[in-house]
């Protein structure tokens, strides 16, 4: 195999399926791992990029104590209002793009050859990320065992936690879309690493 390859890898999987311990098991193997939850969230914090166009199109009711933007009376405006999330996207999508570049940019220039981006919604995004990445790897597990996850470490109603599951994409659609599958179902910590040793050293890690 020839190492000096460059990988890109989308990572992806619904609520309670373990993305984020696959996510972490293949920086621990020495990628780098792109966090766009964690990007987005960083641009609507205190002095983040987003917070001076969500204060100019939504006003300073939507800024918290603290000086980010204040999630549960934002979630009530889009509840209210369909135009509200899509001008929320125009807002952040962008900034998470250019963000995402700079850290792949930077990691690159460090020498990584592997670059994993930890996407939930990478295939509701369609195409979008689908053309910026070599694989489409998804950690996959029944939709009885993401609930009992979820609840296991979030407290959340079943019934608010199947809500959730089912804005996000369908199991059959994430499949339909992955390359590389991690099935994260009955596994301790130590097997599931096992099965993310196999895939990973196909990426040269």
């Amino acid at each position: 195999m020839n190492t000096q390859r460059i990988w890109r890898i989308g990572l992806t999987g619904g609520i309670g399926s373990g993305k984020s311990t696959v996510a972490a098991l293949l920086a621990a193997r020495g990628a780098a791992v792109i966090d766009a939850d964690a990007i987005s969230r960083s641009v609507t914090a205190p002095g983040g990029r987003a917070m001076a166009s969500i204060v100019q199109v939504f006003g300073p009711q939507m800024i918290d104590p603290h000086g980010a933007m204040d999630r549960q009376a934002m979630r009530e405006q889009i509840f209210k209002s369909a135009d509200a999330k899509k001008q929320l996207e125009a807002i952040i999508h962008p900034l998470v793009s250019q963000i995402t570049t700079e850290q792949a940019q930077t990691a690159l220039q460090n020498g990584q050859r592997c670059l994993v981006f930890d996407v939930p919604l990478l295939v509701e995004s369609g195409e979008r990320w689908r053309k910026q990445v070599d694989r489409v790897m998804v950690v996959d597990c029944d939709a009885a065992t993401q609930r009992q996850r979820v609840m296991a470490r979030s407290g959340l109603a079943a019934e608010e936690i199947d809500r959730i599951i089912a804005l996000q994409a369908s199991r059959a659609q994430r499949l339909a879309c992955a390359d590389v599958v991690v099935f994260n179902q009955g596994l301790n910590l130590a097997q599931l690493e096992a099965q993310v040793a196999l895939v990973a050293a196909d990426f040269g890690l």
